[in-house]
């Protein structure tokens, strides 16, 4: 960005007339590629009477130029933007990465008095962001923490393990709560666990990889299991694609159990009713152990529950939610 500002510009000389020009405010994105214009802005550029950036420094500008269009490196004031589209000329303004917020206030007030002739005045943007596009974001700033903060640029896989366990039950939280506002900034602190995880994971020595070896992986997962969408498979019931995924996980794992891959340090309930799921969805007749004791008749629950659609964890949750609102309600009563 430059610091020093720059001469004001001059109007091209023109004969009087009194069409008073046309003003386009090109804007774009620095999270694509710069050269990736659109097609109008191409247009807009290779037919204006001048291209003017405040910013020497901007991307776009070497590929501006390369393509054989001429830009003045200047900051003109609104009056003086008029003053350059008179005679029916047409000034390109290629927007800085912050906008021009001075200029079009300038511009705006100018239209307001009523003293001037305005030249036509259009919002053009250059390139757009595709979706997903902030997800560059978080990674440069990601990098930067990781590289000029005290704390981030100490912590470890290890060390981090058990923020992803707390992200993900609040996540969880909010989801049954159904606070949106909550919902997404649960599911942006569960992101940032990944792309945490993922900054630190490339400076190991050994086995180095990186947040797009972490995207890459799961784009290549899931195309591979969804034979049905990518390739020539057919499911029409989601208990056809729960079997398409089962089978095809059990091939990529090599899988000697059904029972293989499910985590037993995660809560009893859901392990119990992962572990009926994989039972069921394989066909399995294998019976629950019985004997007598509380983790018997819940495991019996919690195999029910699954059979019947119901997930466990989030029944005695929500039970557990009623019994506090009940607690909460009779200590009200009592005060």
């Amino acid at each position: 960005m430059n610091t020093t500002r720059p001469e004001p510009i001059t109007p091209d000389p023109a004969p009087a007339a009194a069409d008073a020009g046309r003003i386009v405010l090109l804007t774009t994105s620095h999270r694509v590629a710069p050269g990736l214009l659109s097609w109008p802005a191409w247009q807009a550029l290779r037919a204006a009477d001048r291209v003017l950036c405040a910013d020497g420094a901007h991307p776009q500008l070497p590929y501006l130029r390369e393509a054989g269009t001429a830009v003045d490196e200047a900051a003109p004031t609104a009056e003086e933007l008029v003053d350059a589209c008179a005679g029916g000329r047409t000034v390109v303004v290629v927007a800085t990465g912050e906008g021009e917020p001075a200029l079009t206030d300038g511009l705006a007030r100018l239209a307001g008095s009523g003293r001037v002739r305005m030249p036509e005045l259009e919002l053009l943007p250059a390139s757009y962001d595709l979706p997903g596009a902030r997800l560059l974001d978080l990674v440069q700033v990601m990098d930067r923490i990781r590289a000029e903060c005290p704390w981030s640029s100490r912590q470890t896989h290890r060390g981090l393990a058990k923020y992803g366990i707390e992200e993900a039950y609040e996540l969880v939280e909010a989801i049954e709560e159904g606070d949106r506002d909550e919902l997404r900034e649960e599911l942006g602190d569960v992101l940032l666990q990944v792309v945490f995880h993922a900054r630190i994971a490339e400076e190991d020595p050994e086995a180095p990889f990186s947040i797009d070896d972490v995207a890459g992986g799961i784009v290549a997962k899931l195309i591979h299991r969804h034979p049905h969408v990518f390739g020539d498979e057919t499911a029409s019931t989601p208990e056809e694609v729960k079997e398409h995924w089962l089978r095809t996980k059990a091939v990529e794992k090599r899988r000697e159990s059904v029972t293989d891959g499910i985590p037993l340090a995660q809560p009893g309930l859901a392990l119990a009713a992962k572990l009926a799921s994989r039972v069921r969805t394989a066909g399995l007749g294998v019976p629950l152990p019985q004997a007598p004791g509380i983790g018997y008749e819940l495991l019996a629950l919690a195999a029910r529950a699954e059979a019947e659609g119901v997930d466990p964890e989030a029944a005695l949750r929500a039970a557990a939610r009623a019994y506090r609102d009940a607690v909460r309600a009779a200590e009200g009563v009592a005060k």
